[in-house]
């Protein structure tokens, strides 16, 4: 593990692009952002939260049609497909709204993750096959490429998937599959050549979760997420399974991850501003020696600190999508700046509102501890700080080479 970075540095080496680019949102997109925000309040209370997430499902399929009624799973598809040809700037004011009110809906899982796998890489016929039913909320997606002993490296792939009579024989196990407790498709990695470790050989496959030999174990995640660990014995596929061509399994991924890294990172920021906006008015009305708690100096620095993460976040998110929107070749470190931010302020942010809380913090009838919890697995999806920051040196390295 390296040591960590200055926030400076990163920051520097994120946007040293060769351009200058606009931190900020267009109207049209202040005004997606604020129809969402707008649902959120409306609708999703810590109330709601806490039902659905005790249910089998873990999210509510009503309001997963209504996003569908309502174009917010269309966002990221092209105009050809039905969608609105949105980039990583719209989707983050989609997902930042999200955030704040605590929606479990699998936006990431099937929209953002599955869904870019099949727009950035699916054939003609695989695009007007699968994304239609996405974008109407009929079907649910999930993606199944952690293996046990694997860790966060993407290229330690055991599962394989051997040549038989023109398709391929699929055997292994995945671990941790959000969403797939309910997907009706399942994106999975797997080998078709070299070993585990090798970046080549690996090839994604789009594989029905209803198939003869796929088994499913489901769990229930901290924050209340569900998913399951996939078994595939010897589930037969056709070649047009194949997504994205044989062997681009490696590549292909790292793309698409940086893409729902940024989705990710705007459900983080909107949690983050949701603690730091709790903790700032419950500072206000706790009393203490005669006075609001919020007067307190040290409160106030370490709230200061606070927003001071929240922001920083906000800018790192910003840069990274408007990179990918660019198709700037700086994006990958971008990405790979924001997901260290997140995973750093993240923690930061939880903790402290937690703290001064205190111990009504934690209970199930306030937003924080639920908070906290989604903040817990969204800093460790794909990748945690240490990974991440390596990531984040190994390309300046690269690039300064």
């Amino acid at each position: 593990m390296v040591a960590p970075l200055p926030l400076a540095q990163i920051i520097i080496l994120s946007s040293q692009a060769g351009l200058r680019v606009d931190l900020s949102l267009s109207e049209e997109q202040i005004l997606l952002r604020d129809s969402v925000e707008k649902y959120v309040r409306q609708h999703c209370s810590v109330e709601r939260h806490r039902a659905v997430t005790r249910t089998e499902l873990g999210f509510d399929d009503d309001a997963w049609q209504q996003f569908a009624q309502l174009g917010w799973l269309s966002v990221p598809f092209s105009e050809e497909l039905g969608g609105f040809a949105g980039g990583a700037t719209d989707m983050i004011a989609i997902t930042e709204a999200l955030g704040k009110g605590l929606v479990r809906e699998p936006l990431l899982t099937t929209v953002v993750t599955c869904g870019g796998f099949l727009h950035c890489a699916g054939s003609e016929q695989q695009r007007q096959q699968y994304i239609p039913a996405i974008i109407n909320g009929s079907e649910q997606w999930a993606f199944a490429f952690a293996e046990k002993s694997g860790g966060y490296d993407l290229a330690q792939v055991h599962t394989t998937a051997l040549q038989r009579d023109g398709g391929y024989v699929l055997n292994g196990l995945k671990g941790t599959v959000l969403n797939a407790h309910c997907a009706d498709y399942l994106v999975v990695s797997a080998r078709t050549s070299g070993s585990a470790g090798d970046v080549t050989g690996i090839t994604l496959f789009i594989v029905d979760a209803n198939s003869n030999g796929v088994s499913t174990e489901n769990f229930c995640a901290v924050d209340g997420s569900r998913g399951a660990h996939v078994y595939f014995d010897s589930v037969v596929l056709g070649a047009d399974a194949v997504l994205g061509g044989v062997g681009n399994g490696h590549a292909l991924m790292l793309t698409v991850i940086d893409k729902a890294i940024v989705a990710l990172g705007g459900e983080a920021l909107g949690a983050m501003q949701a603690l730091l906006d709790a903790t700032v008015e419950y500072t206000k009305t706790r009393q203490q020696f005669g006075q609001p708690i919020s007067k307190f100096q040290v409160l106030q620095h370490r709230m200061a600190d606070m927003y001071m993460k929240v922001e920083e976040t906000r800018s790192l998110l910003l840069n990274a999508a408007i990179q990918l929107d660019q198709n700037s070749l700086e994006s990958p470190i971008a990405c790979a700046a924001l997901k260290v931010k997140v995973c750093e302020a993240g923690r930061l942010v939880a903790q402290e509102a937690v703290q001064l809380h205190g111990g009504i913090g934690m209970t199930d009838e306030l937003s924080i501890g639920h908070h906290y919890k989604r903040l817990m697995v969204l800093t460790k999806l794909y990748g945690d700080e240490a990974w991440y920051l390596q990531k984040f040196v190994d390309l300046a390295a690269a690039r300064a080479a």
